[in-house]
Protein backbone atom coordinates (compact mmCIF):
# COMPACT_ATOMS: atom_id res chain seq x y z
CA UNK A 1 0.00 0.00 0.00
CA UNK A 2 1.40 3.31 -1.13
CA UNK A 3 0.28 5.88 1.26
CA UNK A 4 -0.64 9.86 0.57
CA UNK A 5 -2.54 10.07 3.52
CA UNK A 6 -0.16 12.67 5.20
CA UNK A 7 3.28 13.72 5.62
CA UNK A 8 4.08 12.06 9.38
CA UNK A 9 3.36 8.14 8.55
CA UNK A 10 7.32 7.55 8.18
CA UNK A 11 9.95 7.74 10.92
CA UNK A 12 12.72 10.45 10.29
CA UNK A 13 14.53 11.59 7.31
CA UNK A 14 17.82 9.92 6.87
CA UNK A 15 20.05 12.70 8.03
CA UNK A 16 17.85 12.79 11.48
CA UNK A 17 17.85 9.18 11.93
CA UNK A 18 21.99 9.33 11.51
CA UNK A 19 22.83 12.30 13.59
CA UNK A 20 20.28 10.43 16.42
CA UNK A 21 22.17 7.23 16.32
CA UNK A 22 25.66 9.01 16.27
CA UNK A 23 24.69 10.58 19.41
CA UNK A 24 22.76 7.85 21.35
CA UNK A 25 25.32 7.09 23.99
CA UNK A 26 25.67 10.35 24.65
CA UNK A 27 25.43 12.19 28.25
CA UNK A 28 23.36 14.98 27.89
CA UNK A 29 21.40 17.82 30.27
CA UNK A 30 17.77 16.96 30.91
CA UNK A 31 15.26 19.62 30.20
CA UNK A 32 16.69 21.30 26.75
CA UNK A 33 19.47 22.29 29.11
CA UNK A 34 22.27 20.20 26.26
CA UNK A 35 24.62 21.47 23.65
CA UNK A 36 22.17 20.66 20.79
CA UNK A 37 19.35 22.84 21.69
CA UNK A 38 21.64 25.51 22.63
CA UNK A 39 23.69 25.30 19.02
CA UNK A 40 19.95 24.31 17.58
CA UNK A 41 18.41 27.77 19.42
CA UNK A 42 21.66 29.60 17.85
CA UNK A 43 21.10 28.22 14.32
CA UNK A 44 17.68 29.17 14.31
CA UNK A 45 18.46 32.87 15.36
CA UNK A 46 20.93 33.01 12.86
CA UNK A 47 18.07 31.86 10.11
CA UNK A 48 15.61 34.42 11.74
CA UNK A 49 18.10 37.04 11.86
CA UNK A 50 17.29 37.69 15.03
CA UNK A 51 19.62 37.26 18.30
CA UNK A 52 17.14 38.18 20.83
CA UNK A 53 14.60 35.77 19.97
CA UNK A 54 13.23 33.50 22.42
CA UNK A 55 13.36 30.17 20.88
CA UNK A 56 11.70 26.68 23.04
CA UNK A 57 11.21 23.01 21.48
CA UNK A 58 8.57 21.31 21.97
CA UNK A 59 7.37 18.00 20.89
CA UNK A 60 3.82 18.14 18.87
CA UNK A 61 2.44 21.51 17.41
CA UNK A 62 -1.27 20.96 19.28
CA UNK A 63 1.14 21.15 22.26
CA UNK A 64 3.28 24.08 20.54
CA UNK A 65 -0.21 26.07 19.95
CA UNK A 66 -2.04 25.56 23.08
CA UNK A 67 1.11 26.51 25.71
CA UNK A 68 1.69 29.19 23.43
CA UNK A 69 -1.65 31.00 23.22
CA UNK A 70 -2.17 30.29 27.02
CA UNK A 71 0.63 32.07 28.01
CA UNK A 72 0.11 34.71 25.43
CA UNK A 73 -3.20 35.58 26.01
CA UNK A 74 -5.04 37.04 29.70
CA UNK A 75 -8.09 35.01 30.86
CA UNK A 76 -10.86 37.40 28.75
CA UNK A 77 -8.92 37.51 25.33
CA UNK A 78 -9.51 35.19 22.28
CA UNK A 79 -8.12 34.22 19.18
CA UNK A 80 -9.35 35.15 15.80
CA UNK A 81 -8.82 32.16 13.70
CA UNK A 82 -9.64 30.95 9.76
CA UNK A 83 -12.71 28.70 10.46
CA UNK A 84 -10.76 25.84 8.73
CA UNK A 85 -7.25 26.50 10.86
CA UNK A 86 -5.75 23.70 12.52
CA UNK A 87 -6.86 24.98 16.04
CA UNK A 88 -10.72 25.03 15.13
CA UNK A 89 -10.72 21.71 13.51
CA UNK A 90 -7.98 19.19 14.55
CA UNK A 91 -7.04 20.20 18.04
CA UNK A 92 -9.61 18.94 20.05
CA UNK A 93 -10.62 22.22 21.38
CA UNK A 94 -7.13 22.61 22.89
CA UNK A 95 -7.17 26.57 22.98
CA UNK A 96 -10.98 26.56 24.56
CA UNK A 97 -9.98 24.18 27.69
CA UNK A 98 -6.57 26.50 28.41
CA UNK A 99 -9.94 29.28 28.64
CA UNK A 100 -9.78 31.21 25.62
CA UNK A 101 -12.38 31.23 22.73
CA UNK A 102 -11.80 30.49 19.47
CA UNK A 103 -13.31 33.20 17.45
CA UNK A 104 -14.03 31.47 13.73
CA UNK A 105 -14.01 33.69 10.52
CA UNK A 106 -14.78 33.35 7.18
CA UNK A 107 -11.32 33.73 5.78
CA UNK A 108 -10.44 33.36 1.65
CA UNK A 109 -8.88 30.20 0.61
CA UNK A 110 -8.27 28.82 3.69
CA UNK A 111 -6.63 32.48 5.09
CA UNK A 112 -7.25 35.22 7.42
CA UNK A 113 -8.04 38.00 5.73
CA UNK A 114 -7.95 42.00 6.87
CA UNK A 115 -11.48 42.08 6.24
CA UNK A 116 -12.24 39.51 8.90
CA UNK A 117 -9.99 41.13 11.45
CA UNK A 118 -12.05 44.21 10.73
CA UNK A 119 -14.99 42.63 11.77
CA UNK A 120 -14.08 40.82 14.65
CA UNK A 121 -12.85 43.79 15.96
CA UNK A 122 -15.10 46.67 14.36
CA UNK A 123 -17.37 48.96 16.41
CA UNK A 124 -20.00 47.16 15.63
CA UNK A 125 -19.12 44.20 18.36
CA UNK A 126 -18.08 46.89 20.99
CA UNK A 127 -21.22 49.05 20.16
CA UNK A 128 -23.65 46.04 21.21
CA UNK A 129 -21.36 44.25 23.80
CA UNK A 130 -18.86 45.63 24.89
CA UNK A 131 -17.16 44.14 27.95
CA UNK A 132 -20.30 41.47 27.54
CA UNK A 133 -17.97 39.51 25.14
CA UNK A 134 -14.77 38.25 24.89
CA UNK A 135 -11.99 40.59 24.02
CA UNK A 136 -10.11 39.82 20.52
CA UNK A 137 -6.22 39.73 21.11
CA UNK A 138 -4.43 37.19 18.99
CA UNK A 139 -4.37 36.82 15.01
CA UNK A 140 -3.74 32.80 14.44
CA UNK A 141 -2.59 31.97 10.81
CA UNK A 142 -0.81 28.82 9.67
CA UNK A 143 1.83 28.73 6.97
CA UNK A 144 1.11 26.54 4.52
CA UNK A 145 -2.58 26.71 5.63
CA UNK A 146 -4.65 23.57 6.08
CA UNK A 147 -6.29 23.33 2.47
CA UNK A 148 -2.43 23.93 0.74
CA UNK A 149 -2.96 27.44 0.21
CA UNK A 150 0.23 29.86 1.36
CA UNK A 151 0.31 33.64 2.53
CA UNK A 152 2.15 36.27 0.46
CA UNK A 153 4.46 38.97 1.33
CA UNK A 154 2.19 41.34 1.17
CA UNK A 155 -0.78 39.65 2.70
CA UNK A 156 1.83 38.99 5.86
CA UNK A 157 2.57 42.97 5.84
CA UNK A 158 -1.59 43.64 5.62
CA UNK A 159 -2.10 41.46 8.44
CA UNK A 160 0.35 43.16 10.42
CA UNK A 161 -0.57 46.53 9.67
CA UNK A 162 -4.38 45.40 10.70
CA UNK A 163 -2.79 43.62 14.15
CA UNK A 164 -1.27 46.96 15.07
CA UNK A 165 -4.57 49.03 14.25
CA UNK A 166 -6.49 46.17 16.67
CA UNK A 167 -3.71 45.72 19.11
CA UNK A 168 -3.32 42.05 18.41
CA UNK A 169 -0.81 39.68 18.37
CA UNK A 170 0.24 38.23 14.99
CA UNK A 171 1.12 34.02 15.40
CA UNK A 172 1.96 31.76 13.08
CA UNK A 173 1.66 27.95 13.22
CA UNK A 174 4.40 26.92 10.82
CA UNK A 175 3.57 22.98 10.78
CA UNK A 176 4.47 22.86 7.02
CA UNK A 177 6.70 25.69 7.04
CA UNK A 178 9.51 23.98 4.83
CA UNK A 179 6.68 23.33 2.21
CA UNK A 180 5.77 26.99 2.88
CA UNK A 181 9.52 28.59 2.18
CA UNK A 182 9.93 26.80 -1.14
CA UNK A 183 6.28 28.35 -2.47
CA UNK A 184 5.84 31.44 -1.14
CA UNK A 185 7.72 34.69 -0.84
CA UNK A 186 7.63 34.78 2.78
CA UNK A 187 11.30 33.61 4.31
CA UNK A 188 12.51 33.08 7.86
CA UNK A 189 12.93 36.56 7.97
CA UNK A 190 10.07 38.41 7.13
CA UNK A 191 8.34 36.12 9.84
CA UNK A 192 10.25 37.08 12.65
CA UNK A 193 9.94 41.05 11.33
CA UNK A 194 6.05 40.18 11.17
CA UNK A 195 4.86 38.16 13.10
CA UNK A 196 5.12 38.22 16.99
CA UNK A 197 5.94 34.96 17.66
CA UNK A 198 5.67 31.82 15.15
CA UNK A 199 6.99 27.99 15.11
CA UNK A 200 9.21 25.87 12.70
CA UNK A 201 7.63 22.64 12.13
CA UNK A 202 9.84 19.26 12.64
CA UNK A 203 6.94 17.11 12.77
CA UNK A 204 5.53 16.82 8.88
CA UNK A 205 8.98 18.25 7.79
CA UNK A 206 11.33 15.24 8.52
CA UNK A 207 11.80 15.06 11.93
CA UNK A 208 11.32 12.44 14.12
CA UNK A 209 8.99 14.43 16.08
CA UNK A 210 9.14 18.44 17.14
CA UNK A 211 8.28 21.66 16.85
CA UNK A 212 10.62 24.99 17.65
CA UNK A 213 8.77 28.04 18.91
CA UNK A 214 9.89 31.15 18.45
CA UNK A 215 8.55 34.26 20.27
CA UNK A 216 9.54 37.94 18.81
CA UNK A 217 8.10 40.41 20.93
CA UNK A 218 9.44 40.79 24.26
CA UNK A 219 6.11 41.09 26.45
CA UNK A 220 5.42 37.53 25.37
CA UNK A 221 8.59 35.88 26.48
CA UNK A 222 8.26 36.52 30.75
CA UNK A 223 8.17 33.29 32.51
CA UNK A 224 7.60 31.64 29.35
CA UNK A 225 9.43 28.44 30.79
CA UNK A 226 7.23 28.22 33.93
CA UNK A 227 4.52 28.19 31.85
CA UNK A 228 5.50 25.42 29.34
CA UNK A 229 6.47 23.29 31.99
CA UNK A 230 2.98 23.20 33.95
CA UNK A 231 1.46 22.54 30.43
CA UNK A 232 3.51 19.43 30.60
CA UNK A 233 5.62 20.80 27.38
CA UNK A 234 9.01 19.94 28.73
CA UNK A 235 10.86 16.96 27.56
CA UNK A 236 13.26 15.76 29.91
CA UNK A 237 14.89 14.26 26.99
CA UNK A 238 15.12 17.64 25.61
CA UNK A 239 18.13 16.81 23.82
CA UNK A 240 16.59 14.83 22.00
CA UNK A 241 14.69 17.53 19.89
CA UNK A 242 17.79 19.85 19.78
CA UNK A 243 19.43 17.56 18.47
CA UNK A 244 16.65 17.38 14.99
CA UNK A 245 16.84 20.76 14.74
CA UNK A 246 20.27 21.20 15.20
CA UNK A 247 20.50 19.21 12.24
CA UNK A 248 17.59 20.44 9.97
CA UNK A 249 18.81 23.86 10.13
CA UNK A 250 22.68 22.81 9.06
CA UNK A 251 23.05 24.08 5.82
CA UNK A 252 19.47 23.72 3.60
CA UNK A 253 18.18 20.79 4.78
CA UNK A 254 14.85 22.28 6.22
CA UNK A 255 14.20 23.84 3.09
CA UNK A 256 15.28 20.99 0.49
CA UNK A 257 12.95 18.72 2.46
CA UNK A 258 9.68 21.01 1.75
CA UNK A 259 11.38 21.46 -1.90
CA UNK A 260 11.31 18.02 -2.60
CA UNK A 261 7.67 17.06 -1.11
CA UNK A 262 6.71 20.41 -3.18
CA UNK A 263 7.88 18.81 -6.76
CA UNK A 264 6.62 15.45 -6.01
CA UNK A 265 2.96 17.35 -5.33
CA UNK A 266 3.18 19.31 -8.11
CA UNK A 267 3.99 16.40 -10.73
CA UNK A 268 1.14 14.74 -9.03
CA UNK A 269 -1.29 17.73 -9.84
CA UNK A 270 -0.14 17.96 -13.28
CA UNK A 271 -0.81 14.34 -13.90
CA UNK A 272 -4.15 14.45 -12.05
CA UNK A 273 -5.48 17.54 -14.22
CA UNK A 274 -4.21 16.61 -17.93
CA UNK A 275 -6.59 13.62 -17.37
CA UNK A 276 -9.26 16.03 -16.64
CA UNK A 277 -9.93 16.11 -12.76
CA UNK A 278 -10.24 19.37 -10.45
CA UNK A 279 -8.49 20.70 -8.02
CA UNK A 280 -10.97 21.72 -4.82
CA UNK A 281 -8.36 24.59 -3.93
CA UNK A 282 -5.28 25.98 -6.28
CA UNK A 283 -2.64 25.01 -3.88
CA UNK A 284 1.31 25.55 -4.32
CA UNK A 285 2.10 22.60 -1.89
CA UNK A 286 3.16 19.16 -0.95
CA UNK A 287 -1.26 18.89 0.38
CA UNK A 288 -3.12 18.56 -2.97
CA UNK A 289 -7.02 18.54 -3.16
CA UNK A 290 -8.88 16.65 -5.31
CA UNK A 291 -12.49 15.91 -6.48
CA UNK A 292 -12.92 12.06 -7.71
CA UNK A 293 -15.40 9.83 -8.73
CA UNK A 294 -16.43 6.87 -6.59
CA UNK A 295 -15.83 4.40 -9.32
CA UNK A 296 -12.27 5.40 -10.12
CA UNK A 297 -11.51 5.64 -5.96
CA UNK A 298 -13.07 1.98 -5.89
CA UNK A 299 -9.96 0.88 -8.81
CA UNK A 300 -7.13 2.62 -6.89
CA UNK A 301 -8.07 2.04 -3.22
CA UNK A 302 -6.20 -1.78 -3.04
CA UNK A 303 -3.16 -0.04 -4.08
CA UNK A 304 -3.12 3.78 -2.40
CA UNK A 305 -4.15 5.31 0.73
CA UNK A 306 -5.35 9.00 0.74
CA UNK A 307 -7.34 11.06 3.29
CA UNK A 308 -11.28 11.45 2.67
CA UNK A 309 -12.36 15.21 2.80
CA UNK A 310 -15.56 15.39 1.93
CA UNK A 311 -18.25 13.31 0.16
CA UNK A 312 -19.66 15.78 -2.36
CA UNK A 313 -22.73 13.76 -3.77
CA UNK A 314 -23.43 10.16 -4.18
CA UNK A 315 -21.12 9.79 -6.97
CA UNK A 316 -18.15 11.89 -6.04
CA UNK A 317 -15.75 12.33 -3.43
CA UNK A 318 -13.05 14.88 -2.31
CA UNK A 319 -10.07 13.62 -1.46
CA UNK A 320 -6.74 14.76 -0.40
CA UNK A 321 -2.84 13.49 -1.60
CA UNK A 322 0.03 14.29 0.18
CA UNK A 323 3.64 14.51 -0.46
CA UNK A 324 6.63 14.43 1.78
CA UNK A 325 10.51 13.62 1.96
CA UNK A 326 9.78 9.88 2.09
CA UNK A 327 7.29 9.65 -1.07
CA UNK A 328 9.20 8.32 -3.96
CA UNK A 329 9.44 9.59 -7.64
CA UNK A 330 8.12 6.22 -8.86
CA UNK A 331 5.51 6.07 -6.13
CA UNK A 332 3.63 8.95 -7.48
CA UNK A 333 4.74 7.94 -11.43
CA UNK A 334 2.21 4.83 -10.46
CA UNK A 335 -0.68 6.21 -8.69
CA UNK A 336 -0.45 8.26 -12.01
CA UNK A 337 -0.07 5.11 -14.56
CA UNK A 338 -3.06 3.96 -11.89
CA UNK A 339 -5.12 6.46 -12.73
CA UNK A 340 -5.13 6.32 -16.78
CA UNK A 341 -5.42 2.66 -16.45
CA UNK A 342 -8.65 3.38 -14.02
CA UNK A 343 -10.21 5.77 -16.84
CA UNK A 344 -9.61 3.04 -19.82
CA UNK A 345 -11.08 -0.13 -17.90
Amino acid sequence: MISFVNDYSNGACPEILEVMINNNFENNNPYGRDYHTENAIKLIREKIKNENAYVRIFSGGTQTNLVAICAFLRPHEAVIAVKTGHICVHETGSIEATGHKCIEVTGKDGKVTVEDIEKACGEQNWDHAGILIVKPKLVYISQTTEVGTVYTKEELYNLRKACDKHNLYLYCDGARLASALDCSDVTYELLAKLCDSFYIGGTKNGALFGEALVIINDRLKEDFGYIAKQRGGVLAKGWLLGLQFERLMEGDLYKNIGAYSNRLAIKLKKGILDLGLKSRIESPSNQQFFVFPNKILAKLKDKFDWEIIEKIDSEHTEIRLVTSWSTKEEEVELFLQELKNAFKY
